[in-house]
C-alpha cells in the first residue's frame, strides 16, 4: 500500500456523501443540494460545512467516533494488500462472516457456502456487481481506517465494491477505485475497527447523546450555500425563517 498524497477531511466527506446521496434520508434535499454533492468544490468552506452536515444526517454516529488526530491519505492499493482488509462488521456481513471479518475469508465463504433468504439475495447482488466491475470502469472512492498502512485495515465505505472486485478480478483494483485511508495511532479506540467493551460503551453514550438532536447535522445553523441557490428555496428546505424584505 503506497501513499499518493495527503488529503483533507473535507475531500473524504465529499466522496463519502457522493456514495450515500441515493439514500432515503436525502430524498427531500436532492434537488437543492445535488450540485454541491456531485460537483463538490472543496475549496469553498460554506459547501464543506453543508456536506458535513448532510453526511452527519446519516453517518454522524460513525464519523464522530474517528479520532480527532486522524490523517487522511489517498493510497494505491495492490492485490497483495487485500489480506490486511476487514469488512465493516454490520448488518448482513455478520451473518456471512462466520466469525472472521477478513475480506479474504468473507470472499471464501461466499464462494463455498450456500446462503438463502435475504442473505442469498444480498450475495446475488454482490455477484452481479462483480460481473459489472469486470466490464465497466468504476472510479468511485472506498474509505478505509487503520493505525497505519501496514496494520489491519477496516473498510468503512466500500464493503460491497471491494468484495465484488475480489470475487471477480482483484488485479483491476487500481483501475477501479480511489482509495482513501484514515490513519491514527488511536484507531483501536474506534468500535468499528476494534470491537471492545470500552469502545462499544463510548459509542452507545455518543449515540444516546445525539439521539434526539445532532447539532452537527442541523442545516439551519449554517449560512446560505452561495448566490446560485435562491434564499427562499434554501430556507424552505432547511426550515429557516428568512427576514421579511423591506
Amino acid at each position: 500500500m503506497k501513499r499518493l498524497r495527503r488529503i483533507t477531511e473535507a475531500e473524504v466527506i465529499a466522496e463519502f456523501l457522493k456514495n450515500e446521496f441515493y439514500q432515503e434520508e436525502f430524498h427531500h434535499d436532492r434537488e437543492l443540494f445535488e450540485h454541491l454533492v456531485l460537483d463538490a468544490d472543496i475549496t469553498r468552506e460554506d459547501e464543506n460545512m453543508l456536506r458535513r452536515a448532510l453526511l452527519f444526517r446519516r453517518r454522524g454516529h460513525m464519523w464522530r467516533e474517528l479520532p480527532p488526530d486522524t490523517q487522511w491519505w489517498e493510497m494505491e492499493l495492490d492485490v497483495e494488500d487485500l489480506h490486511k482488509l476487514r469488512v465493516f462488521p454490520r448488518a448482513h456481513w455478520r451473518k456471512i462472516a462466520g466469525g472472521s471479518f477478513a475480506l479474504g475469508d468473507i470472499v471464501h465463504r461466499i464462494r463455498t457456502h450456500k446462503f438463502s433468504g435475504k442473505i442469498g439475495d444480498f450475495i446475488s447482488k454482490i455477484h452481479s456487481l462483480s460481473y459489472q466491475l469486470r466490464f465497466t470502469r468504476d472510479t468511485s472512492s472506498v474509505i478505509l481506517i487503520g493505525e497505519s498502512e501496514d496494520s489491519t485495515i477496516t473498510i468503512i465505505e466500500g464493503n460491497h465494491r471491494l468484495t465484488a472486485a475480489m470475487l471477480g478480478a482483484p488485479e483491476t483494483l487500481r483501475a477501479h477505485f480511489r482509495v482513501f485511508l484514515g490513519i491514527s495511532p488511536r484507531m483501536n479506540e474506534v468500535c468499528w475497527h476494534h470491537n471492545s467493551f470500552g469502545n462499544l460503551a463510548r459509542y452507545v453514550r455518543n449515540r444516546l447523546k445525539h439521539l434526539w438532536y445532532d447539532e452537527e447535522a442541523d442545516l439551519t445553523r449554517l449560512p446560505l450555500p452561495g448566490p446560485e441557490v435562491p434564499a427562499a428555496t434554501y430556507a424552505k428546505a432547511v426550515g429557516k425563517v428568512m427576514p421579511e424584505s423591506k
